[in-house]
């Protein structure tokens, strides 16, 4: 049997929440990443470490009640749905953190998520403009170059679009990610 050629994919904050980004590239970009691999049956594994989760709760929870009470149904029904892998880190994730010269001068939460990526020699899709400028990272852009022009949005499904909509009353500042 041949190993499976396809990294494993890890999201981060800036990616799941990017899905309410004031600045429409963004927030399209990371909608039809959640969007393309629903309608495609979840093709596979998504990646995202408990810190991570945690910090979109911190910065939803920032917010007041009634917008939280209209976004967190949204929030759970896609965690469900795509069956998003929430995984801690381990020790060998930590002290790769600590030491990998790569990852000198990040804050400690992005270095913590990269040392993982990297231990499961995987890839991080994901919003966050300072990881995206460091060099010799494993992450991949959610917004490709020349993407301020007019993109189609992409739907979830019916219900989840439902929810989707209704939890657009929480919008964030791109530098907020």
């Amino acid at each position: 049997m041949r190993p499976d050629p396809t990294p494993a994919v890890f999201i981060d904050a800036t990616l799941f929440m990017g899905m309410h980004s004031k600045d429409d590239a963004v927030r399209i970009a990371a909608k039809s990443f959640f969007a393309d691999r629903l309608a495609a049956g979840d093709t596979g594994r998504i990646f995202m470490s408990w810190e991570q989760v945690g910090r979109c709760d911190d910065l939803v929870w920032g917010y007041e009640r009634g917008v939280q009470d209209e976004y967190y149904p949204f929030m759970d029904v896609l965690h469900t749905d795509l069956a998003i892998d929430r995984v801690g880190y381990d020790g060998e994730d930590v002290r790769r953190a600590l030491t990998a010269p790569g990852l000198d001068g990040l804050p400690t939460h992005e270095r913590l998520v990269l040392a993982q990526v990297i231990g499961k020699g995987g890839l991080l899709r994901t919003a966050s403009p300072r990881l995206l400028r460091t060099p010799g990272l494993p992450v991949e852009p959610i917004v490709r170059e020349g993407a301020r022009s007019a993109v189609e949005e992409p739907s979830f499904p019916a219900y989840l679009e439902e929810l989707y909509q209704r939890s657009l009353v929480l919008k964030v500042a791109s530098e907020n990610l």
